[in-house]
């Protein structure tokens, strides 16, 4: 039989024949593995790593990542993500951060937020589309002037959120700024009372919460990162970069520097307090000395305009009398 076998491969390959037929064989069970291996599953601890890094793999691995970087399976625009969201890591942090910094703390707040520039951008469009129609058909306008009544409400409600968003973002930071002495204060009468400063830190966010609620969901969220067991100097540095205001910087580099140092925490909390309080005082007063500079316009259209009515009106009045009299 075997015979036979190599005299038919003979005839029909030559004397390579067998040699030929083991080499097909082979190269057709490499094909066939090929796409399983393929199709082997990435290990999960690969793909938060990846996430961390920033590197986005592709196909279904890209679909998980993002499932997992940017929210729960309930949420009904993560199909479009793709689109809704930058595909940059960059910038993709810096939407993301200006977010927080304004308040907006959800997973798909990034998602939403130019979900919403979408959506106003195409709906007062179409409205300016309506209302230059409109127009046009009530009188005739130059090209120019109907592609203004389109583009403006356009380009208005695509950049509503982002000035919203902004808006949000200085309130919040003045409100940090306005309410920082205080808790300060607070936290040094804490600390000097004989509490950690994670017990003070837990006070000072329960105090302050009706004055200040924005510092006091900051204060708030770490405690809850120390109690959930993560390094308090990243605490205190992720704290500094979500308020994104100076004067949180420099009381996170006191408080890592009297850590590292071995100081005192309560000696380090009395001189920033106070020096946060004369930088209070100073800043009211420079606000006071601008007073005058931005009063000078208002005081004289409010003020002048009358007085000259008041001055040469009667004269004015007069003289016009005069002269219809002489008229005549």
């Amino acid at each position: 039989m075997n015979e036979l076998f190599n005299t038919i491969l003979g005839d029909q390959l030559g004397p390579f024949g067998p040699i030929i037929l083991v080499g097909i064989l082979g190269l057709m069970l490499v094909l066939f593995m090929l796409p399983l291996l393929l199709r082997k599953r990435n290990d999960p601890l690969d793909r938060l790593k990846a996430e961390r890094r920033g590197v986005a793999p592709a196909g279904k691995d890209k679909e998980k990542i993002q499932g997992l970087r940017q929210g729960g399976k309930n949420d009904k625009l993560q199909k479009y993500s793709s689109f809704l969201e930058p595909q940059d890591v960059e910038e993709y942090s810096a939407v993301r951060l200006k977010l927080v910094q304004a308040g907006y703390r959800s997973p798909n707040a990034v998602r939403m937020y130019h979900f919403s520039q979408f959506i106003l951008g195409i709906g007062l469009l179409a409205v300016g589309v309506v209302l230059a129609l409109v127009k046009s058909a009530n009188a005739e306008i130059t090209t120019q002037v109907m592609m203004m009544y389109i583009l403006i409400p356009g380009g208005a409600g695509y950049m509503l959120p982002k000035y919203w968003v902004t808006r949000r973002q200085e309130e919040r930071k003045e409100q940090i700024i306005y309410g920082f002495p205080d808790s300060l204060d607070l936290m040094l009468v804490c600390v000097e009372a004989g509490q950690s400063l994670d017990q003070s830190i837990v006070r000072v966010a329960h105090e302050i919460e009706t004055s200040y609620p924005a510092l006091a969901e900051e204060f708030a969220t770490v405690s809850f990162e120390m109690k959930a067991g993560k390094d308090r100097v990243t605490v205190l540095r992720d704290m500094s970069e979500r308020c994104g205001v100076a004067d949180v910087s420099s009381f996170v580099t006191v408080l890592i520097q009297s850590a590292t140092f071995g100081t005192s925490i309560a000696d380090a909390l009395r001189v920033y307090a106070s020096e946060m309080r004369d930088k209070r005082v100073m800043r009211a007063e420079e606000k006071a000395n601008t007073l005058p500079t931005k009063m000078t316009l208002a005081t004289m259209m409010l003020t002048v305009p009358p007085l000259l009515i008041i001055l040469i009106g009667p004269s004015v009045y007069g003289i016009t009398t005069l002269l219809n009299t002489a008229n005549f």
